[in-house]
């Protein structure tokens, strides 16, 4: 056997594992973002979305049946299909759990899902926004959008220093410029200029470490190279000092794609997170309109190159977004029974179509993805619910048995576990518990962990540390 140092001298060309990097920002990463216009944003603009939410699933959904079928929840199809016994049915279930799932197999789950979903939208509708100037913007004149961007700033800063608890620290913001192609570069830094002067200025420098400026159409590093030293100077000239304020890129063009690498490795320590924009990058390749949407396989293929080579930096990746709005097809107070029937159709398919949506990304290790409308908040919810719901008991199980004996590979049920499993499994109930839903206390006595152990560290270390 080699001595060490000959051991250490043989693997010094080796080099280690890449792995978190980056210096992450304290927080944990919202399940979705929702970019707005910078000209319609206010002080009360994410609070105003929750309640246009809110007021989207009492109308469409009041009642939990209308809800799991609206989303094709699993236990969906055991529930009757005359909503009129939904009181009478929460009511079993609340008091005789047992009969009620032996009478109508996953209603239970499918309650618990409605109320979670419905007191998310009461109580932190918006986990993450983005002031948008470009695509949710338009082009405007340059009188208009210094306006927004000095408009902009100063809402933001009125949510920073007094807005409610359900923004001030729980809502990350950013914003979004125009990209750094030669026709929109002068103005993306125009407005960035307007925007971080009057906002680090109104604030005190204040500035959370979870707000970011948010780049579209990125081509190449170098662009992300531009955008961290014009950062540094802005921080300098304003400030007085370093703020470090992250930047979040787009990957919507091939280039992007092909240099995804080089990218993670651009503007270190600043650099937080790579939103991907499917339409954009379809549209590139010459896609027709027609056939662009998220599960193309040239998007597979885009999202599978970014969770392989930017994950292992530690750089939040997100999907891209759903088209489909749930909004009704007529409008007015007075709708015929059939134009209340297509509402209702409308509204149903395309939640349906971005809860599908969403759990595909989850799925896919995607954990946060794109809102464009306050009503696709009721879909976003309901399927990251359901993604951790609905699997609980299944997944706890399974790690139960790992934690009990670490020492082997077990058989639970027909599924194999190993440790890859277990640190998937850890990371379930992490997200799970960061999320809410899952009350981490409680899933860590239930795992047969320590609340330290489910929050860090990964299973062979955690299995290594115990007696």
């Amino acid at each position: 056997m080699a001595s060490q140092d000959s051991l250490e001298e043989l693997f010094s060309s080796v080099p280690d594992r890449v792995r978190d990097r980056r210096p992450a920002p304290n927080a944990i990463q919202p399940v979705h973002v929702v970019y707005g216009g910078a000209h319609l944003f206010r002080n009360e603009t994410p609070e105003k979305l929750g309640r246009i939410a809110l007021e989207s699933q009492r109308s469409y959904a009041p009642d939990f049946i209308t809800f799991a079928k609206a989303m094709w929840l699993k236990g969906a199809d055991s529930l009757p299909d005359n909503t009129e016994i939904a009181i009478d049915l929460t009511e079993m279930i609340d008091q005789d759990p047992l009969l009620a799932e032996d009478r109508y197999p996953g209603a239970a789950i499918c309650l618990e899902i409605f109320r979670r979903t419905r007191e998310k939208l009461r109580s932190h509708p918006v986990e993450d926004f983005r002031i948008d100037f470009e695509d949710g913007y338009g082009f405007r004149t340059d009188e208009e959008e210094d306006e927004h961007a000095r408009s902009a700033a100063a809402a933001l800063s009125e949510i920073l220093q007094t807005g409610s608890d359900r923004t001030r620290g729980e809502t990350s913001f950013g914003v979004r410029i125009k990209s750094f192609q030669p026709e929109t570069r002068i103005r993306s830094l125009r407005t960035l200029e307007l925007f971080l002067s009057d906002l680090i200025e109104k604030t005190g420098a204040r500035i959370p470490e979870t707000f970011v400026v948010t780049l579209p159409k990125v081509t190449s590093p170098q662009e992300v190279d531009v955008l961290a030293k014009l950062l540094q100077s802005h921080e300098r000239s304003i400030a007085g000092r370093p703020l470090g304020i992250g930047i979040e890129i787009m990957i919507e063009t091939p280039e992007a794609v092909s240099c995804l690498k080089e990218l993670a490795l651009s503007a270190p320590g600043r650099l937080r997170a790579a939103h991907f924009g499917a339409y954009d990058y379809t549209a590139a390749l010459g896609i027709s309109s027609g056939h662009q949407h998220l599960r193309h396989e040239a998007c597979n293929f885009a999202r599978s190159a970014m969770l392989n080579s930017l994950s292992p930096f530690g750089i939040w990746i997100s999907d891209s977004v759903t088209t489909e709005m749930p909004v009704p097809v007529n409008r007015g107070a007075m709708l015929s029974d059939l134009q209340l029937k297509e509402n209702i159709y409308s509204v149903h398919n395309a939640w349906r179509a971005h809860f599908r949506n969403v759990t595909h990304s989850l799925i896919n290790g995607f954990y946060q993805s794109w809102d464009l409308h306050p009503a696709q908040l009721v879909a976003r919810y309901a399927a990251v619910f359901a993604f951790y719901l609905e699997e609980r008991d299944t997944q706890m199980a399974r790690l139960r048995s790992f934690v009990d004996k670490a020492s082997k590979a077990v058989m639970t049920g027909n599924v194999f576990d190993d440790a890859a499993s277990a640190e998937g499994l850890l990371n379930f109930f992490r997200r799970g518990c960061a999320f809410g839903a899952f009350n981490p206390e409680q899933t860590a006595i239930e795992a047969g962990l320590s609340p330290e152990q489910l929050r860090a560290g990964n299973f062979a270390e955690i299995m290594a540390g115990r007696d």
